[in-house]
């Protein structure tokens, strides 16, 4: 279906906004963004008039858990962590992922279009991400990339949970080492497939091997779960030795080496922000971190780690990270092109521009007043989210019916 969302103040992230702007969208895609003078709304395309309303690319959940960590059914929704195994890198997200988790409705209420499930940080090593759409029948409908990332912990987590089994690891030094073996392991193994492979002899593949080579191969980014500055020195000091990609998650000190981090070129998806300092690790925590590191020029995203906080809150603590000094613009990016490219899903989702996927939501007000809701939201160009606003209600259409 041929839309053109016509009259509002677009905000395309990666160029000035335009007032009274249209965004044309054709089978699922952007195909042009600009003033009214400058776009062409061919005849018979849906108009849907935006006048007095923000018009903004979808947002960007870079670190979350909805799906795989269900809401209200407990235990047997609950398949974020496969906590029987330290090195759980042959473990896959999108194996655990129910679709018709209620939060990806919330997330859809909040304007947040697209995710990047990971696994827990119960493990040294969670497993497989994967970036995937809020509204669609399948996980294969909804799919995005996979792999986005490889899940990794470092602190308290990892250390608790195989503690409190007499198991290594039972302290940093243990999920370091964890880790540690791990890569060590796959670089040998890689030379041996590498070998055989040349000599066109037989080799037993091994899959938790397989993606730690993607991972050395920089193929696929290493998201590291990590709170504390001296565990952000253990995550470098791993990076360093094999190489590979690193981005830190959570961040929740990264204040503290805010001018290191950005000095290595380090991506960053902090929060959650609106929690209590509920462990020894956040009792740093500060609304004020993601303008320090963004000012530090690090490239910021920032996350909710739904269902810690709800994944519609996503915009709220943007707003309170601006209100705590973080530049507007900034905490804009923070929210769509900066998680987009640090997840490499740039080509995808992340801004308004021609040839990017038509997941665009029609706002109520600037998305940074609080006060502003998301009145329409359109994933591939379809609306999958209407907010009646005589009702007081939002509306997500269902995937599972078609028409005929």
């Amino acid at each position: 279906m041929d839309i053109a969302i016509t009259s509002g103040y677009v905000v395309p992230v990666v160029g000035d906004p335009i007032e009274g702007g249209t965004v044309l969208i054709s089978d699922g895609r952007i195909t042009a963004v600009g003033a009214a003078d400058e776009v062409t709304v061919p005849e018979g395309v849906e108009v849907v008039d935006a006048a007095g309303k923000w018009v903004l690319p979808g947002f960007i959940e870079a670190h979350g858990h909805v799906g795989i960590c269900e809401q209200t059914i407990g235990l047997a929704g609950n398949d974020t962590n496969e906590m029987t195994d330290p090195n759980g890198a042959r473990m896959r997200a999108i194996d655990g992922i129910n679709p018709a988790d209620e939060g990806f409705v919330d997330a859809l209420s909040g304007g947040v279009t697209s995710s990047v499930i990971k696994p827990g940080s119960g493990n040294p090593i969670g497993g497989r991400t994967v970036a995937i759409k809020m509204w669609g029948r399948s996980v294969e409908d909804r799919l995005l990339k996979e792999p986005a990332s490889v899940k990794s912990a470092l602190g308290e987590n990892p250390k608790r949970v195989y503690g409190s089994m007499d198991r290594l690891p039972s302290t940093r030094q243990g999920v370091a080492a964890v880790i540690r073996d791990a890569f060590t392991k796959a670089q040998d193994y890689k030379a041996k497939r590498d070998h055989a492979r040349s000599e066109g002899t037989p080799f037993d593949r091994d899959n938790t091997l397989e993606t730690l080579v993607q991972v050395l191969d920089g193929d696929v980014p290493w998201c590291q779960h990590v709170h504390r500055a001296d565990d952000m020195h253990t995550a470098m000091r791993l990076a360093d030795e094999f190489g590979y990609r690193l981005i830190i998650n959570h961040c929740t000190e990264g204040h503290l080496l805010a001018d290191e981090i950005a000095a290595r070129e380090i991506p960053v998806i902090t929060g959650p922000l609106m929690i209590s300092r509920s462990k020894v690790e956040v009792g740093n925590r500060t609304l004020a971190g993601p303008g320090i590191l963004d000012r530090a020029g690090v490239k910021v995203a920032l996350t909710t780690d739904a269902p810690v906080i709800p994944i519609e809150y996503l915009v709220y603590q943007a707003i309170l990270c601006v209100k705590e000094g973080m530049d507007r613009d900034s905490a804009i990016r923070a929210l769509t092109v900066n998680p987009a490219e640090i997840m490499g899903l740039d080509d995808r989702v992340g801004s308004l521009k021609p040839g990017l996927d038509a997941d665009v939501v029609v706002w109520s007000g600037d998305p940074l007043d609080i006060m502003s809701r998301a009145l329409r939201v359109f994933v591939g160009g379809r609306e999958v989210y209407t907010y009646d606003e005589e009702r007081r209600e939002g509306v997500m259409a269902d995937p599972y019916y078609r028409e005929g």
